[in-house]
């Protein structure tokens, strides 16, 4: 068996071996045997660190065949295909025969002198799924510096090796790219050029001929939101496909395949390099090209493992493959401690920039917490779209409030709602029959991810039937959070949890579970100083820590308190019925649940109760107040 760090450099050198050695015996076990040795090797001390990530290494600088990972985002799946999991070589020379495991392999492979025997009775057909994935959409530059820093990837710079640029498998680095202006753009974290592997500094040839990367720009990579730059994979699933859905985030330990007969598979038809080519089932040109792009610009990786991402913070621990208890506890414990003072200081540091608003930023950290965590029949339970009316179109306010809350979460998009991007943009999925595909749109979110619709960009002028549409998504997405998948002769539903904030001048014309009309304290001539100066807090990762663990925690409500509530109720309807409907009752205990867990409460005191109804009476006043002075706004 390969020693430590050859697991990660000749992964196939292992599963080859377990597949051997179940020849010479009864055990038909080897492919569990070969998933388990490698979670086994995960779950020792940092082991997930010296694994070489897709999202932070230029592909042309990984060893064809060795281990990696990639943080992605299931965009599409793709039918079933038929490999060959099992086939014979044979020696013309000596006759010998040898059987070779084809799994985690896109091509055969044969030592020397030796051919592939097609017409074996040993060759054994199997099947896998085939996923296309992206990395995770809106995942913000912190996070993926965050992740990129934290590699103990056997990833170095070399001075042996300067790629020529036309030869960038996945991204062109621009230098000049403005991290600020431009949040969804990757960018590679480290400088100079790398190489992977024991000190070997020769190239590996894993990049596209010059021909196949000046046609870069003609294959679209499907991302969901524009501007976004990385790799995108074919992963190859050979275990378990049903338990994964459309959507769902990954991060993907496999064995990364760039062989460049991949790319001359459909074009060659070459039986001696392909185990079964899948474009053979595939009934038009342009299915092929989606399904089978170059492998220099779209890698296939062969799943051994998959970890489903509750969340993408890289300060918090993702779930271990082996769940350590007394560590989570650990954790959990210290940062609950924590959390009131975090509260507190995240609180200060939202009024500020909320033009001195405490009630505004209030709401917004209770907003920033909320997920969906559970569903009631069609009711999304635990949603809390944001609507803050009142933003003033003055000093870019939307804009930097967009980039400092980009700068807490770990993935957000910022939608101008310009009459131009509802008429132009496309939010909804839709099937392309022809490819074979779904083509993405920005509505393909992961979970938890924050969605900045900036309605100060709204001016006279028609929604077009694309714009109608693309507003009556947003609606559904808030009301409701699904998304109709459009599938040309139906709509097909896919849930979501996104958190929707809406910042408006007047009332959205959107839906909202809560508007919140901002109260600057800010003399308008002087707003555009007052937003220059506000500076990041140093505890920025204290408050991305606190964000994202407000939002995992359990919570509970006591029979006792639940009567408490329910005679409030009722004392509240007395003298006037309309005052108070079930409605606002259902908004009550929302504010309730999240000021709780802000608080690092997991279960409603009477006392978080009374605070939230307080909370909800300022609110109301506010909205009311700015009614009566405005009669016209709806």
């Amino acid at each position: 068996m390969p020693s430590t760090p050859d697991w990660i450099n000749e992964p196939l050198a292992v599963v080859q071996g377990l597949f051997a050695s179940s020849q010479n015996g009864p055990s038909s076990e080897w492919e569990a045997k070969a998933v388990e040795f490698f979670k086994d090797r995960l779950k020792e001390k940092d082991a997930h660190t010296w694994v070489p990530s897709l999202n932070d290494v230029p592909l042309h600088y990984l060893k064809p065949n060795s281990l990696v990972k990639f943080r992605c985002l299931i965009q599409d799946m793709f039918d079933p295909e038929f490999y060959m999991g099992v086939y014979e070589t044979a020696d013309p020379a000596t006759k010998t025969k040898e059987l070779r495991c084809g799994k985690y392999r896109d091509v055969t492979e044969c030592g020397v002198r030796q051919q592939v025997d097609y017409n074996s009775r040993n060759t054994v057909t199997a099947e896998r799924q085939t996923f296309y994935c992206v990395p995770i959409p809106g995942e913000n530059a912190w996070v993926k510096d965050s992740y990129a820093g934290s590699s103990q990837a056997r990833v170095v710079p070399s001075t042996s090796y300067a790629p020529s640029r036309q030869k960038r498998s996945y991204e062109e680095d621009d230098e000049g790219d403005d991290m600020d202006t431009q949040p969804q753009k990757q960018r590679e974290p480290h400088s100079g050029q790398y190489q992977h592997g024991n000190g070997d500094c020769k190239r590996l040839e894993t990049e596209a001929p010059s021909s196949q990367v000046g046609s870069a720009s003609h294959l679209d990579l499907n991302f969901p939101l524009p501007g976004e730059k990385g790799p995108s994979c074919l992963v190859k699933v050979y275990e378990d496909w049903d338990s994964f859905k459309l959507n769902d985030t990954l991060e993907v330990y496999g064995i990364l395949s760039v062989s460049p007969a991949l790319s001359a598979l459909a074009d060659e038809k070459d039986a001696s390099s392909s185990f079964l080519d899948p474009s053979e089932s595939m009934e038009t040109a342009e299915e092929q090209r989606v399904h089978s792009p170059p492998a220099s610009l779209v890698p296939r990786l062969h799943m051994l493992y998959a970890k489903m991402l509750r969340h993408n913070n890289p300060l918090l621990p993702s779930v271990p493959l082996e769940d350590n208890s007394a560590c989570k506890e650990e954790l959990l414990s210290s940062t609950l401690r924590d959390m009131p003072s975090v509260r507190t200081e995240l609180l200060s540091f939202f009024t500020h920039v909320l033009l001195g608003d405490a009630l505004a930023a209030e709401y917004l950290i209770l907003h920033l917490i909320s997920t969906v965590y559970s569903r009631r029949d069609v009711l999304p339970l635990g949603k809390f779209t944001l609507n803050l009316s009142g933003c003033p179109t003055a000093a870019s306010f939307t804009e930097r409030l967009y980039r400092i809350i980009q700068q807490l979460v770990p993935s957000s998009f910022y939608l101008g709602m310009s009459l131009q991007n509802m008429n132009r943009m496309r939010l909804v999925p839709k099937k392309d029959y022809v490819a074979n595909r779904l083509v993405s749109g920005v509505l393909q979110l992961a979970s938890n991810t924050s969605l900045f619709l900036d309605e100060t960009q709204l001016e006279p002028g028609q929604l077009d039937p694309t714009g109608v549409s693309n507003v009556t998504a947003l609606g559904n997405l808030i009301s409701w959070q699904k998304v109709d998948y459009d599938f040309n002769y139906h709509q097909m539903e896919f849930s979501c949890s996104i958190n929707v904030l809406i910042a408006s001048e007047g009332r959205s014309l959107l839906p909202s579970d809560c508007q919140v009309h901002l109260q600057s304290q800010v003399p308008p001539p002087h707003m555009e100083d007052y937003m220059s100066s506000i500076p990041l807090t140093a505890q920025l990762n204290k408050l991305r820590l606190y964000l994202s663990v407000a939002r995992l925690l359990d919570y509970s409500i006591s029979d006792e308190v639940t009567k408490s509530v329910e005679d409030d109720f009722v004392d509240m309807r007395k003298d006037d019925p309309q005052s108070v409907s079930a409605d606002d009752l259902h908004r009550m205990l929302v504010v309730a649940r999240l000021l709780s867990l802000s608080l690092g409460q997991t279960s409603l005191s009477r006392d978080s109760w009374h605070r939230a109804k307080h909370m909800e009476e300022l609110r109301r006043s506010r909205v009311e107040q700015h009614k009566s002075v405005n009669g016209n706004e709806p």
